[in-house]
């Protein structure tokens, strides 16, 4: 099976998924979403990307409107929980951006919030959307450390499953 690990990252938290599941599948072709080449050679594409406002960041969803008829796995990062609603409707977001909607599973987990993003939202005044509060200055803290050690055990052990399950119904 031919498999294609596609990925875009704008703190690098992205690009460590990617490379996990390169480690976990060392045949497959890692590239970043920008120089992603023809990808009907591909049986399966792991699709990754950063979630911007959202919805994947702009360069995934460039990449994954030219995956339609292709079996795709998404795995992306975001500065919330994992298990938030955002999370999911981030998720269903990026699916929805693939013609055809071939997503075969999904991998998310939190990363690290670009400093740069902290900072602008630190200016904010008090009734602003994004304005930092308690909450979300912890959300902030808790997300520093990610993806981390268990986060990339668990997306390099989540591909193999994919890949299991796709060679199975080949």
């Amino acid at each position: 099976m031919k498999v294609l690990i596609a990925y875009s990252s704008r703190t690098g938290n992205t690009k460590k998924l990617a490379q996990a599941i390169h480690l976990a599948l060392p045949n497959a072709d890692l590239c970043p979403m920008g120089s992603v080449p023809n990808p009907s050679k591909y049986d399966l594409v792991f699709a990754g990307f950063w979630v911007e406002a959202g919805n994947a960041c702009s360069d995934a969803r460039k990449c994954l409107k030219r995956l339609g008829g292709l079996p795709v796995a998404l795995f992306a990062t975001l500065g919330a929980y994992p298990d938030s609603q955002h999370a999911a409707d981030s998720l269903k977001a990026a699916a929805n951006e693939i013609p055809d909607g071939k997503v075969v599973d999904t991998f998310i987990c939190q990363g690290a919030i670009d400093p740069n993003m902290i900072e602008w939202m630190e200016q904010l005044p008090q009734e602003a959307d994004n304005a930092p509060t308690e909450s979300r200055r912890k959300l902030w803290d808790d997300g520093a450390s990610h993806p981390d050690e268990n986060d990339l055990e668990a997306v390099a052990d989540w591909a193999l499953s994919v890949l299991e399950k796709q060679s199975a119904s080949a």
